[in-house]
């Protein structure tokens, strides 16, 4: 401890100008959180901050957690495959087309003119949405052409209800892609920027008067251990780190009760719910329809298989 105390006093005690006073006051805070992480500083040593302080401290902590939390498990609406489960498969075949496509169109640009043959060029394959919706809308639709390209597969039921099913899930999709823009533009943007500055502004702040506490404990425990001669210019020390943490912790408490009385993060997350509800209630809508017709469909096809039974 002892040793402590006189490397403090000495740095602090070394005349070298304002970058060596910063240098001296920077070393004797790292001191000072370092002796308190020990435990070698009595709890009555060390200056206790406003009440009102330390419960904005715990309620910013609290909000600072609730925007990381939701914001870890919303950032899926960034990336519409959220629920796609064969995205990566499909992705790998279209990379497979798309240099093929490639290949193509560059022999058929530059074998022109050469005895070689030329292969004529092809469009390249438009993009598909990765999306469940998207993903159930392709395989119902093809399920539904390869059922009516069969003999009588015009009046297959099956493929009928696949195809009303087909339908509702492109109007479902169209629904899942405008939920997700909705929720990128009116949630995820203003949801993070509230994160990345006005709670982080005030966390920065609230490092300010961590540290500024720190240099003024620091400057007591210089006040202790110096010299008489040098009494005088640590006690000023001490009074100047006083109003320094006063100053810091005012404004501190400015900045936290700012953030916690922002509504945008309510609005926000109101602007995730309504997206919400739109898709899953046009889902529900265009469901129901859709499901009254193949439930007429599955009736029908059942009566028959018990009369073709009775017979």
């Amino acid at each position: 401890m002892d040793g402590w105390n006189k490397l403090q006093t000495s740095i602090s005690g070394l005349n070298l100008g304002q970058s060596a006073n910063k240098l001296a006051k920077g070393f004797n805070s790292s001191v000072q959180a370092t002796k308190e992480r020990l435990g070698q500083v009595a709890p009555e040593e060390i200056t206790e901050l406003p009440q009102e302080y330390k419960d904005l401290e715990a309620r910013v902590d609290a909000l600072r957690q609730a925007h990381i939390s939701l914001f870890k498990i919303t950032k899926a609406y960034e990336t519409e495959s959220y629920d796609y489960p064969t995205q990566i498969q499909e992705s790998i075949t279209e990379l497979s087309t798309t240099i093929g496509h490639g290949i193509t169109n560059f022999a058929a640009t530059n074998l022109k003119g050469t005895n070689l043959p030329a292969p004529s060029p092809v469009a390249p394959q438009l993009a598909q949405h990765k999306t469940l919706p998207h993903a159930l809308c392709r395989a119902a639709t093809s399920a539904a052409a390869a059922m009516q390209r069969t003999p009588g597969g015009n009046e297959d039921k099956l493929g009928r209800a696949l195809t009303v099913y087909a339908e509702v899930f492109d109007n479902i999709a169209l629904a899942r892609i405008q939920q997700d823009e909705s929720i990128q533009k009116q949630y995820l943007y203003p949801w993070q920027t509230t994160l990345s500055t006005s709670i982080n502004v005030a966390m920065k702040a609230r490092q300010a008067v961590r540290v500024s506490r720190l240099e003024l404990d620091a400057a007591k425990q210089t006040l202790k251990s110096t010299s008489p001669a040098k009494q005088e210019q640590a006690r000023l020390d001490v009074e100047n780190a006083e109003d320094d943490l006063v100053q810091k912790t005012e404004v501190a408490i400015t900045l936290m009760k700012t953030v916690l009385e922002n509504p945008e993060p309510l609005k926000n997350l109101n602007e995730l719910a309504k997206a919400q509800l739109l898709y899953y209630a046009a889902a529900a809508e265009a469901l129901s329809s859709a499901q009254g017709e193949i439930e007429e469909l599955s009736v029908a096809a059942e009566g028959e298989y018990r009369k073709s039974r009775d017979h």
